[in-house]
């Protein structure tokens, strides 16, 4: 009991010892707390990129392949992208096993979508055929799907995704309402439901409409014969590897590429989907960990040289302690109390701190933070360690001082 109110009362002199020396307490604490920031950052940008790669794999669907005309990885100058036929779309829709559905689609960006004096601008206009909701695994906010009626008829209906239906009619229904695109009327029979995801050259995938594929080929006179992409759904996602190889054995039969010669054609699936996250993921701990090293140890170095100094500046206070009894261990105690005291104020400073940044950074769509328990925990232990490591050898120094020459102002 002895022994623990004497530690108890080192470490409130410890702690006294911390609002005593501000400046020095200030640095030290500002410090480490970059370092932690940038630690929290890490976790909880590795956190939100699984969360997200969770949620990106959901949308997509793991049942699914979308093919794009042209080949995406080795793009050369002047390559065709229009490379998938209606011929392809019947192919594979009929004489590839475990096939579900097929949809073709062609887009047109950067469109304006009026209704009652607004405009939503930037907005990309997708036909496709039949059950677009359905096949994406985009679920309606209200309304109904496009049909193959509206298809075979052309007919000028629109689903609308969710910023420009916010754009237009606020939180008011859209459904049953009259949009202009491109200065022809389409009534408005659907409402896709929010997603909030980047596409994949940094649009934003609510900012669409959807209509019908022949009707968006009447409307901008496109070629009727071919089409930009594939969306090909399958019965068995389990058997997902065996689809891809037959949908792309077949689509270069079709297209009559020699052995060895180039895909004109690309295939993406929710695996390709994780395999570039992982990179992205993996890159981003990489260059994040790095930077939390880099300031980690300049707060430690800090930490050590202020100590040191302190050291010197506080060895007659040491020697007196000393002359009156103190024990060498309770002096090296009472200054791995001040920095770990220290930096646990900079663990919590960078925790919020790089919490505040991923916000931020969340915001501008850089990073996805999400919040964990894990870097609330990672963050303490990380400053502490910082503490014992880096306080330890101030410490002992300061301990280790003979009380004569301390007293002396020699240390």
């Amino acid at each position: 009991m002895k022994a623990l109110r004497l530690h108890a009362r080192v470490a409130g002199m410890g702690l006294g010892a911390v609002w005593s020396f501000k400046l020095r307490s200030f640095f030290v604490v500002l410090g480490v707390a970059f370092g932690i920031a940038s630690l929290t950052l890490i976790v909880t940008a590795v956190d939100g990129a699984n969360r997200r790669a969770v949620e990106m794999v959901e949308m997509f669907g793991p049942d699914a392949a979308l093919v794009f005309g042209g080949n995406v990885m080795m793009r050369a100058v002047g390559m065709r992208t229009m490379t998938l036929s209606r011929d392809d779309v019947r192919q594979v829709r009929d004489s590839l096993p475990g096939v579900r559905a097929v949809l073709p689609m062609r887009s047109m960006g950067g469109q304006t979508v009026k209704a009652g004096g607004r405009n939503a601008q930037d907005v990309q206009v997708i036909g496709t055929t039949e059950n677009y909701a359905l096949a994406w695994n985009w679920p309606l906010a209200e309304g109904r799907d496009l049909t193959a009626e509206d298809e075979a008829v052309g007919a000028k209906v629109v689903l609308l995704g969710d910023k420009p239906s916010r754009e237009l009619f606020g939180d008011e229904s859209p459904v049953g309402r009259v949009v202009f695109i491109n200065n022809v009327p389409y009534q408005v029979v659907g409402k896709l439901s929010y997603r909030g995801v980047a596409t994949g050259g940094g649009g934003d995938i609510d900012s669409r409409v959807v209509i019908p594929l022949n009707t968006l080929l009447q409307r901008y006179n496109l070629d009727r014969n071919y089409f930009r992409a594939l969306r090909v759904k399958f019965y068995e996602p389990e058997h997902m590897e065996a689809h891809v190889e037959n949908l792309r054995s077949l689509l270069r039969d079709l297209h009559r590429l020699e052995p060895g010669a180039d895909d004109d054609f690309t295939i993406l699936t929710a695996d390709e989907i994780l395999k570039f996250l992982s990179m992205f993921k993996g890159g981003l701990s990489i260059f994040l960990g790095v930077t939390a090293t880099i300031a980690m140890l300049v707060g430690g170095f800090v930490l050590a040289n202020l100590f040191s100094i302190s050291v010197s500046e506080r060895a007659e206070e040491i020697g007196l302690k000393k002359a009156l009894g103190a024990r060498g261990s309770a002096i090296m105690w009472q200054f791995l109390v001040e920095a770990c005291a220290l930096t646990l104020l900079g663990g919590v400073l960078g925790l919020f701190l790089g919490l505040g940044l991923g916000q931020f950074l969340t915001r501008l769509d850089i990073l996805t933070i999400q919040f964990s328990w894990k870097a609330f925990f990672l963050a303490l232990a990380g400053s502490q360690a910082v503490g014992l490591i880096f306080g330890l050898k101030p410490a002992r120094q300061a301990a280790g001082l003979d009380p004569i020459q301390a007293l002396r102002g020699e240390g």
